[in-house]
C-alpha cells in the first residue's frame, strides 16, 4: 500500500524534530511560486482551483446549453454572461451607476442618512451596521437579526491607528481619491457635488467611526458580544438613528427588529452620533466611496484596475489580477452558489465519499466520547454536560438535502450591476425572511463546492462540503494514517470548536449558556492562557520578526490542538492492532505527516502581515508544527531537548 506521502513535496534535509512542517513541505516551497493572482499559496488553494475549474466547465456547458432563462441553470449561465462581456462594461464605464448616484444625492436629512445606507446595503453596498440573521443565542429555536459594527474602508479599525499600517493608509487615501476622479463624469452626469477635499472628510468620518470600534480580540467574546435589546432599547441606545428607516431601506418585513443582538453597543452610539452630527454632504461623500469600492470590480477595466491595484497589490502584494474566467466563477458561487452546486455534485461527488467520512466522524466522536469520560482535569458536572453537547452534534456532509430555490432572483445577460444589485437584494430578502419561522436544520452556510469546512454554535452542528473530500485532506482508496491526519483532524477541529474558548460556552442545544463550574471553567482557561502565551511568541517564516496575535487565534489554534489529539486517538481506534510500516514509516509517523501535508503554503511579505492582523487563524506553518504540544509526535520522532519542536513537558498544553 502507498504511504499517501508526497515524498517529491519533502525536504529531508530538515529534521522532523525541528520543523515537522518545513520536513514534509520544504522541496514544495522551494519548488512553487506563488502564482501571480495570489497574495498566498497552498493546499486549499489547489483544492479550490480544482473546484473552480470544474465549475467554470459546468457554467459554459450550461451558456452552451440556452437552458430556459428563468430555471437555475439558465441563471447561472446568464450571470456569468453578463461578467465575461468586457466590451458592453467598456462602453458603459460608470453610467450602471446613475441610479445609485442620484438616490445618494436626495440625502437631505439624518433620517435620509440611515435610509440610503440601509439602500445600499440591501444591494451589497457598504452598511453602517452588517446585519445578519442566525438562530438566536439566548433561544436557539428562533432567529434574531445580528448587528455587527461597519462603516469603516479599510480591512481593520487598527489599519487607521497603528504605525505599522501608515503607508496603507495613505495609499488608501490615493485610491479613494483616484476613484473619484474616474467616476468624475457620473458624479457631474447626476448632479452630485461632493465639495472640497471630500477624501479627506470621507477619511476623517471612517476614522471617528473606527475609533469607536471594538478590536477583533474583543469582538471574539461570544458573551461580551451578545447584547440582545428591544427595539425601544436599542432606539435609547442611539439617539437620532431612524431605526424605522433603516428597516424601510433594508425591506424588513414589519417586527424583523423587535429584538436584536447589538455586538458592539458602543459602536451604534458612535455611528449615531454621527448621523446627527456630520454634515449631509459629507454622508454624500462617504455613500459615493461605499458605491464606488464595491461597484469597482463590475465596471470597466479602469475601476477595476485601481479597486486592484490597492486591494490585491498594496494590500496583499498580488502582482496580477485573477483571469477574468476566475472573478466570473466566484461572481456566480457569490449569487448562485447553490445553483452551481447543485451541478458539482451530480458530476464530482461520489456516494462512497459520504460514507468513509460518516464513518470517520463516527470514530472521531468516539474519542471525543472517551477523551472527555477520562479528563482528569473536568469534573463530574462539567464532564456529564460536556457529553450531552457531544451526543448533540449534528453532522453534516457533502450537500444540503435540497438545494436552494433561485425562481424568484432575476438575473440579466446584459445588466453586471444589476445582477450584483438584484443578488444581494435577494439574499437580503431571504434572510430577513427567516424571523419568526422555525430553524432551518438544512440549510448551508457554505456551497458543497468549497474547500473548507465549519461549526455553527447555536446550531451545534459540523460542516464538511463535498470538495474538501480530496487529497490531500481526504482520498477514499488511501491508508487511514493519512485519512486521519488530513480530513480526520479537519473533523475534529471543528468539533474542538464546540469545546474552544467561545464555542464552549454554547450548550449543546446551542444556547448561550454556563455549563461550567466555575473550578472546571478556571482550569480550562488556564490552559488556553497557555495557548495564547505560546502562540504568541511564534512568528511565521515569511515575515520572522513579527509575532502572532495569540488572542486573535486562539479559537482556531484550540481547533488544531483538538484536531491533532482526537483524530490521533480515532486512528489509533480504527486501526485497531499496531499498523503496519509503510515506506519505512510508522502508522503514527504517517498520520502527524499527513497533518502536517494539509498545511503546505506559504505567502508574500504583505499578504502575512496583512493576515497577522486580521486573520483568526495562525500561519499555515506553525499550524502544521502544532504538534510541539503533541506528546505523540515527540514518542514518533524520538524528539529531544534542543531540538527546534521540543517543548518541555510540563509546557506542552493540552486543552482535551
Amino acid at each position: 500500500m502507498d504511504s499517501g506521502i508526497n515524498r517529491e513535496h519533502m525536504d529531508t534535509a530538515v529534521r522532523p524534530a525541528d520543523d515537522l512542517f518545513g520536513y514534509v513541505n520544504g522541496g514544495w516551497i522551494a519548488n512553487t511560486e506563488i502564482p501571480s493572482d495570489r497574495g498566498r499559496y497552498g493546499s486549499f488553494d489547489m483544492l479550490r482551483e480544482a473546484a473552480e475549474s470544474n465549475v467554470k466547465q459546468l457554467i459554459e456547458e450550461a451558456a452552451a446549453a440556452s437552458p430556459d432563462p428563468k430555471s437555475a441553470t439558465g441563471k447561472v449561465g446568464a450571470l456569468y454572461a453578463s461578467f465575461m462581456d468586457t466590451d458592453r462594461l467598456a462602453a458603459l464605464g460608470a453610467a450602471p451607476l446613475t441610479a445609485d448616484l442620484e438616490l445618494i444625492k436626495s440625502v437631505a436629512s439624518p433620517s435620509d442618512v440611515v435610509r440610503t445606507s440601509a439602500i445600499l446595503q440591501r444591494h451589497g453596498i457598504g452598511g453602517l451596521a452588517h446585519m445578519w440573521v442566525t438562530a438566536d443565542a439566548s433561544s436557539p429555536e428562533d432567529y434574531v437579526a445580528y448587528l455587527h459594527q461597519g462603516g469603516i474602508g479599510l480591512p481593520d479599525e487598527a489599519y487607521y491607528f497603528d504605525d505599522e499600517h501608515a503607508e496603507v493608509r495613505e495609499a488608501y487615501k490615493k485610491f479613494v481619491a483616484k476613484l473619484l476622479e474616474l467616476a468624475a463624469p457620473a458624479l457631474e452626469q447626476a448632479g452630485l457635488d461632493l465639495g472640497e477635499n471630500s477624501v479627506g472628510r470621507v477619511y476623517a468620518l471612517q476614522e471617528r467611526i473606527a475609533k469607536s470600534h471594538r478590536d477583533r480580540v474583543a469582538s471574539r467574546d461570544a458573551v461580551k458580544s451578545f447584547n440582545k435589546v428591544s427595539a425601544s432599547e436599542l432606539a435609547d441606545l442611539t439617539p437620532g438613528w431612524d431605526w424605522e428607516a433603516w428597516a424601510e431601506g433594508l425591506g424588513a418585513p414589519d417586527g424583523a427588529f423587535a429584538h436584536v443582538v447589538a455586538r458592539q453597543p458602543e459602536a451604534l452610539t458612535a455611528i449615531a452620533h454621527e448621523v446627527t452630527n456630520t454634515p449631509v454632504a459629507d454622508w454624500q461623500a462617504f455613500f459615493v466611496v461605499d458605491l464606488l469600492e464595491s461597484a469597482a470590480p463590475y465596471l470597466s477595466d479602469d475601476f477595476v484596475e485601481i479597486n486592484f491595484d490597492f486591494n490585491g497589490r498594496t494590500l496583499s502584494g498580488t502582482p496580477e489580477i485573477r483571469a477574468r474566467w476566475k472573478r466570473g466563477v466566484g461572481l456566480v458561487e457569490g449569487h448562485l452558489g447553490e445553483a452551481a452546486g447543485e451541478m458539482y455534485v451530480a458530476r464530482h461527488y461520489p456516494d462512497e465519499a459520504r460514507e468513509r467520512m460518516q464513518e470517520l466522524v463516527t470514530n472521531v466522536l468516539e474519542a471525543f466520547r472517551r477523551r472527555i469520560t477520562d479528563m482528569e482535569w473536568m469534573g463530574l458536572e462539567t464532564r456529564e454536560r460536556a457529553l450531552e453537547k457531544l451526543d448533540a452534534f449534528r453532522p453534516k456532509i457533502g450537500h444540503p438535502p435540497t438545494f436552494r430555490d433561485y425562481s424568484d432572483l432575476a438575473v440579466e445577460a446584459d445588466d453586471l450591476w444589476g445582477n450584483v444589485k438584484r443578488g444581494n437584494a435577494f439574499e437580503n430578502a431571504r434572510d430577513l425572511a427567516k424571523i419568526g419561522g422555525d430553524i432551518d436544520r438544512d440549510e448551508w452556510l457554505m456551497t458543497p463546492q468549497t474547500v473548507n469546512a465549519y461549526y455553527h454554535p447555536m446550531l451545534n452542528e459540523i460542516v464538511f462540503p463535498a470538495a474538501i473530500l480530496q487529497p490531500p485532506f481526504f482520498n477514499v482508496d488511501a491508508d487511514d494514517a493519512v485519512n486521519y491526519g488530513g480530513i480526520g483532524a479537519v473533523i475534529a477541529h471543528e468539533i474542538g470548536h464546540g469545546f474552544d474558548d467561545q464555542g464552549s460556552r454554547y450548550a449543546g442545544d446551542g444556547s448561550l449558556t454556563d455549563w461550567w463550574t466555575e473550578a472546571d471553567r478556571s482550569a480550562f482557561d488556564e490552559r488556553a492562557q497557555k495557548l495564547i502565551a505560546q502562540f504568541s511568541e511564534l512568528s511565521p517564516r515569511e515575515v520572522p520578526g513579527s509575532k502572532v496575535n495569540g488572542g486573535l487565534t486562539v479559537g482556531e489554534n484550540i481547533g488544531d490542538l483538538c484536531g491533532l489529539e482526537m483524530s490521533l486517538s480515532a486512528y489509533l481506534l480504527a486501526a485497531g492492532e499496531e499498523a503496519p510500516q509503510i515506506d519505512g514509516l510508522t502508522g503514527v509517523q504517517r498520520f502527524f505527516m499527513g497533518y502536517a501535508a494539509v498545511w503546505q503554503g506559504k505567502a508574500r511579505v504583505e499578504e502575512a502581515k496583512r493576515l497577522l492582523s486580521v486573520d483568526p487563524h495562525a500561519p499555515a506553518d506553525l499550524r502544521g508544527n502544532t504538534v510541539r504540544n503533541v506528546d505523540a509526535f515527540h514518542e514518533a520522532f524520538e524528539t529531544a531537548p534542543g531540538d527546534g519542536l521540543w517543548v518541555e513537558p510540563a509546557d506542552r498544553v493540552r486543552i482535551f
